[in-house]
């Protein structure tokens, strides 16, 4: 008798939503900056796809913020204005801060901790340049496994929705950090308190991480 296969299915992307995922990655990256419009024609001929399914991605975007309409004039790529990104890092905090809290309610702070140690060791290597791009990408990888960790399907959905919009901040953050001292003493602390299962600890150690990203981006 064959063995019960434990595989799980291959999901085929639609064309909307793979268009949504290539415009969403371009406009973290920086390759459509904050305020750039985008340009049905163009983008359906760079991309050799049709424009129905181009709208509908870019309807996608809209909805999700990345993406303004401006009357008469098309869509253009969110600007990150002050009240924008303190929007942003407000419901960054309350997602991540109720990830934290959930973590140790469980009782997987440890566990957590553990798993949390491989991203700090990819920031700790990528310290020689610390306003590097393999230094940010260690940071969301940090940020999102923190969420995933929380076990919370719903909490994921939210970060995640706010992951283009967290990439564009780090981006805008590079050039402020003088060495990765602080960035890496920050995120420890916080790996140490969930492995204590200190919940108060880890929550005031990330809000004021927050707090410190927030000025960060505010001030670049």
């Amino acid at each position: 008798m064959a063995a019960r296969s434990t595989l799980p299915p291959v999901v085929q992307e639609s064309t909307p939503a793979l268009i949504a995922r290539i415009l969403r990655e371009a406009i973290a990256d920086g390759r459509f900056p904050p305020g750039s419009q985008l340009v049905e024609q163009e983008l359906a001929r760079e991309l050799n796809v049709s424009r129905g399914p181009l709208r509908e991605a870019m309807q996608r975007l809209t909805q999700e913020g990345l993406l303004v309409g401006h009357r008469n004039r098309g869509l253009f790529v969110m600007e990150l204005t002050e009240d924008a990104v303190r929007d942003m890092y407000l419901a960054r905090e309350a997602v991540e801060c109720a990830a934290v809290r959930r973590i140790v309610a469980t009782g997987t702070g440890p566990r957590a901790a553990e798993a949390l140690a491989v991203p700090l060791v990819a920031m700790r290597e990528a310290a020689p340049e610390p306003n590097g791009h393999e230094m940010s990408e260690a940071d969301l990888h940090f940020h999102e496994l923190l969420v995933e960790l929380a076990g919370s399907p719903r909490l994921l959905n939210m970060h995640r929705t706010l992951l283009t919009q967290i990439r564009m901040s780090l981006t805008g953050m590079q050039g402020t950090y003088e060495s990765a001292d602080a960035r890496l003493r920050e995120h420890a602390e916080i790996v140490a308190a969930l492995d204590e299962g200190d919940a108060e600890r880890a929550d005031g150690l990330l809000r004021a991480h927050m707090q410190d990203g927030l000025e960060r981006v505010l001030g670049a």
